[in-house]
């Protein structure tokens, strides 16, 4: 009778305050039902003690024990950059890496976090109206959302962020690769909301660590739909108070599905069950 072979294969993921993150048991579980060993870690610099500035050593000690790939959250997403080899061409366009690959001595960067909210976005939204939107957050999470949103055919983009030379700086990259889109750094969220027929929410606020509304709930109207990024708690106070006022929207967990879809692919060589996945991911947070 011959042996059935059970590869075995460990990945982790890097950030701060990730223990409770999802992605260890959505990779686990999809890695078990395809007949792997598979291992996920959490190296949460929190727990560390450490920072960005320790991702030289963190991500080298990840190569010596054989770890096969690492996902990278926040506030890594664009610090890891420096510390790669290469580069897929939508990360560097992004200029934000999510997915590190380590095979044979190299490391690879890769951004899922676009297509991941992209494929969440179509899916629960299909017939959203992306004449205009405003985006709050132009960090490494908000490059990939508005990345995605132009990709879907947004016309018309308005980043905010505390930072205004950050939103700024992703309007002024974004705009060559959509030439056909109107995209601006705002400063006047009103009036900015006023116009647009759609909100994404690229910020950690709504988190359990960060709990609250990232904007003055009456900015929200029925006309809005509303899109988050923010999956722990799946319910945040902007979708619970946009649902109130009659808003359509789209919670964080297509976003986390659906970039850690593509992130088992690139660390196993499997075509992963997206369904499967998102049936695990519902069931946990259920």
């Amino acid at each position: 009778m011959t042996e059935t072979l059970v590869r075995s294969l460990r990945a982790g993921l890097i950030g701060s305050g990730i223990q409770a993150s999802l992605t260890p048991a959505m990779h686990m579980a999809e890695g078990a039902a395809q007949g792997l060993r598979y291992e996920y870690e959490l190296i949460d610099l929190n727990v560390l003690g450490a920072t960005e500035n320790d991702l030289p050593h963190i991500i080298a000690d990840a190569e010596r024990r054989g770890l096969a790939g690492l996902n990278i959250t926040h506030p890594c997403k664009q610090a890891v950059i420096s510390f790669l080899d290469e580069l897929a061409p939508d990360a560097r366009r992004l200029g934000a890496v999510n997915t590190v690959v380590l095979k044979g001595g190299r490391r690879y960067g890769h951004n899922t976090d676009w297509w991941g909210f992209a494929e969440g976005f179509r899916r629960g939204l299909p017939d959203a109206d992306l004449a205009s939107a405003v985006q709050l957050g132009a960090g490494g999470a908000g490059v990939a959302t508005a990345y995605a949103a132009l990709s879907l055919g947004l016309r018309r983009l308005t980043v905010l962020d505390r930072q205004l030379e950050r939103a700024q700086s992703l309007a002024e990259m974004l705009s060559p690769i959509f030439p056909e889109a109107d995209i601006v750094a705002g400063t006047d969220l009103a009036a900015a909301m006023r116009d647009a027929s759609g909100l994404i929410h690229a910020t950690p606020t709504g988190m359990t660590k960060y709990p609250g509304l990232p904007l003055d709930a009456e900015l929200l109207d029925a006309r809005h739909w509303v899109a988050e990024i923010v999956y722990f708690p799946l319910e945040t106070a902007l979708l619970r108070e946009a649902r109130r006022r009659g808003c359509r929207t789209l919670d964080g967990g297509g976003m986390a599905v659906f970039q850690a879809v593509g992130a088992f692919r690139l660390f196993t060589g499997l075509e992963p069950d997206a369904a499967r996945m998102l049936g695990h991911f519902r069931a946990l947070t259920g």
